[in-house]
């Protein structure tokens, strides 16, 4: 009778390893298909909320993916003028992509536009150019966890350095950008 006893322990013990190791591998393919189909997302638009400081990168109107981003010191409203350190509003594409800047890989935004500029003509003033999407500063990326928490950038839209090596693995050049308050 012990010795049925300890063999129908051990058969059970047995299938109880089995079963976790295959929940276990059920869960990591799940996680293996949700990540994986996030990485080979279409992004047909990314879309910028500058009053919740979130990013939404976008296929057929669904969320992919979303970032906690920074702007300018001065974000509320549109670029009017090179040094007032916001963002600009409105569509634009991300025509180029720059690894060579002074932050840690880029995407351009293509502002500004003929309407920036005929804008920026009228007041007498230079409509700025040159944002980006970019990472942090060149050597200062281990302080991400504190520049992301405020705006600091001249007008750019800033991310942590690896959240912008996924943003370039998944977003296109000639991806339009949505940029609004």
């Amino acid at each position: 009778m012990a010795k049925r006893y300890a063999a129908t322990k051990n058969k059970l013990l047995h299938c109880g390893r089995c079963c976790t190791a295959l929940n276990f591998m059920k869960y990591f393919v799940l996680l293996f298909l949700f990540v994986s189909c996030s990485l080979f997302a279409e992004i047909d638009l990314v879309k910028v909320d500058k009053s919740e400081n979130k990013m939404y990168l976008m296929e057929e109107g669904k969320v992919i993916k979303q970032y906690h981003v920074a702007f300018g010191a001065n974000p509320k409203g549109h670029k009017k003028q090179e040094g007032d350190e916001r963002t600009p509003e409105g569509m634009y594409v991300l025509d180029y992509k720059r690894e060579d800047s002074s932050f840690y890989r880029a995407m351009h935004i293509s502002y500004p536009n003929e309407k920036n500029i005929a804008d920026a003509k009228k007041k007498g003033v230079s409509p700025g150019g040159f944002i980006m999407v970019h990472g942090q500063r060149n050597w200062f990326g281990w302080l991400s966890f504190i520049t992301q928490r405020f705006n600091w950038t001249n007008g750019c839209i800033a991310l942590s350095n690896s959240e912008i090596d996924e943003f370039m693995e998944m977003v296109k050049v000639g991806t339009p950008i949505s940029i609004e308050w």
